[in-house]
């Protein structure tokens, strides 16, 4: 009887310990939703720019893009495993809770990392597999350090933040693939957009985020009014940046319309939190931005 009340206490130990399948796992090391996400904005602006649609390069920059982003995630949790440890937000991911050991998650990684390059590179054109590939290295191995070091990591981390939007107009693009204008500017977009979206995230996280010795408010004090009134700022100057597709005649009238509603609703929460500055609002602003993204990237993709 003993003995089997050990074994049971074991048992019990190990479940504890282990909360999840390593099938879990490896879905929590690609963060599936925020990939999903990624890939939506990649998808959205190639059916934006491109003249007429390939259904084999459509395919490729779905699944492509999705290992791109799953590389990245995963290699970010590889370097910060023992960081996530001491984060709410982050403690029952697959390396703190050893459900996945490093050698386990870098085999994953490298796998898609590679296998999107590849599908990029050979399925829509070189310079998109460039792109994703130079996505992965800005993610992993200049964003994720800088994260401890200054607040500029923020503005680092939002070119890969951005880059499947330009990957996903240079899809549609022929031969070696070429960066056009239009591009630019939905690639413009969606980085600006980055600074009031993880920044009112960053707001309501920041105490977790200082445990592991993050900095990511955009000022040194945290939670001041500085970190509120640049949040502010790029939510305003978002708008003038989001009519440049009008401005170059790249739409028309009634997407545009569209367009300048989403970004007053998104200024009005921002000035919102600014004048208040707390987390409720904060993760109210964190909502409409999470909104305006796919809202204004799809009247952009109408064109009319």
């Amino acid at each position: 009887m003993v003995n089997l009340l050990r074994f049971l206490e074991s048992a019990a130990t190990d479940i504890q310990a282990v909360p999840y399948s390593k099938l879990r796992g490896f879905i929590k090391l690609t963060k599936f939703r925020l990939g999903s996400l990624v890939v939506f904005s990649a998808l959205v602006t190639y059916l934006t720019v491109c003249p007429s649609v390939n259904w084999v390069q459509l395919l490729a920059l779905c699944l492509g893009g999705m290992l791109v982003t799953s590389a990245a995630n995963g290699f970010n949790q590889i370097i910060e495993k023992d960081l996530d440890k001491l984060m709410d937000r982050t403690h029952l991911r697959p390396m703190p809770t050893g459900v996945l050991t490093v050698t386990e998650a870098l085999i994953f990684c490298g796998i898609c990392g590679i296998g999107g390059t590849m599908l990029l590179w050979v399925y829509t054109n070189p310079l998109s597999g460039i792109l994703g590939f130079v996505s992965i290295i800005l993610y992993a191995l200049v964003y994720t350090p800088l994260k401890r070091v200054t607040p500029l990591s923020v503005f680092v981390g939002a070119f890969p933040g951005a880059l499947p939007t330009l990957i996903g107009a240079t899809a549609a693009t022929e031969g070696f693939g070429n960066i056009t204008f239009f591009g630019m500017l939905l690639f413009l977009i969606q980085f600006i957009w980055q600074f009031p979206h993880f920044w009112s995230l960053a707001w309501f996280n920041d105490a977790d985020y200082r445990k592991a010795g993050f900095f990511m408010l955009p000022s040194r004090g945290g939670k001041d009014q500085s970190s509120r009134f640049q949040i502010l700022i790029y939510s305003v100057f978002l708008l003038p940046i989001s009519i440049l597709p009008f401005v170059f005649h790249f739409v028309g009238l009634l997407s545009i319309s569209v367009v300048i509603i989403s970004g007053i609703t998104l200024i009005m929460q921002a000035y919102n939190f600014y004048r208040v500055g707390d987390d409720k609002l904060a993760k109210k602003l964190f909502i409409v931005a999470i909104i305006y993204l796919p809202v204004v990237q799809l009247a952009l993709m109408t064109r009319v």
